[in-house]
């Protein structure tokens, strides 16, 4: 979900939550909707019948003012819930991280190890965003659209493996927390898209309780979830299970410049 930047390579995400200097989840940059404007011609001439006489002087063309039409804003459904489950996958329950979600949007994740979720009765209107050509499934990362100013806490209840700040895109501070899951170990649950790691290498955490960072990140460009959310946007907190085992084949195109 960088600008221009669709197809970061993977590797950069395992590379960077493994303490490296760079990851993404590849959020896709698109573009601004424009002010659409319409210009009504009026024709030239006096508007007289045809036998009628007119001056030599020809009447100067007119043209009516620009009528500007705009996108009315999207409305914001907030769901208001406990912490409950919005994905399930190989044995693990994914808990919505914050208690003020707006939409869960899926879409291909970076990594080949990811794996698909199948989506929750109470998930927050999810949808499946349209393919970023990717070879993962439709649904190996999910985007949950919260509240700016509510806190995250921990969707699985597991064991710390990473946490700390990284540079999205080279260009944006941004912060992660990697979960071992009590429910699959030996798999990792990522979060991206965080505001002020809350946690250390090794803690517990509890689903729906630990506090892993008081907010999430608001990025500093649009997202491609924000296509199908409200406006003002709200920020997203980026999570994916990923299975470690299964090896990760880097885009050659990848990669800071």
């Amino acid at each position: 979900m960088s600008p221009g930047r669709r197809g970061l390579t993977s590797v950069i995400i395992a590379g960077v939550l493994a303490g490296s200097a760079c990851l993404s989840d590849d959020p896709t940059i698109t573009a601004g909707s424009a002010t659409a404007t319409t210009t009504l011609a009026v024709g030239s001439g006096t508007g007289r019948p045809s036998s009628e006489t007119t001056s030599d002087t020809p009447t100067p063309p007119t043209t009516a003012p620009l009528l500007a039409t705009t996108t009315t804003p999207r409305p914001r459904v907030v769901h208001e819930q406990a912490h409950a489950p919005f994905a399930f996958v190989g044995g693990v329950t994914l808990l919505h991280p914050s208690d003020r979600v707006e939409r869960v949007g899926f879409h291909e994740a970076n990594h080949d190890g990811a794996r698909q979720m199948e989506i929750a009765a109470t998930a927050a209107a999810p949808f499946v965003m349209e393919t970023r050509d990717r070879p993962t499934g439709s649904r190996t990362a999910a985007d949950v659209v919260v509240d700016p100013d509510r806190p995250i806490r921990s969707p699985v209840s597991g064991t710390v493996r990473r946490a700390g700040s990284y540079v999205l895109y080279c260009d944006y501070s941004d912060d992660f927390v990697v979960i071992e899951p009590d429910d699959h170990p030996g798999w990792e649950v990522k979060l991206l898209h965080i505001d002020g790691v809350a946690v250390t290498l090794g803690e517990r955490v509890e689903a729906g309780v630990t506090l892993l960072a008081p907010r999430p990140t608001r990025l500093a460009f649009e997202s491609q979830v924000e296509e199908d959310t409200a406006t003002p946007p709200w920020p997203h907190v980026h999570i994916e299970v990923v299975d470690p085992e299964i090896p990760d084949i880097p885009d050659p195109d990848g990669g800071c410049p």
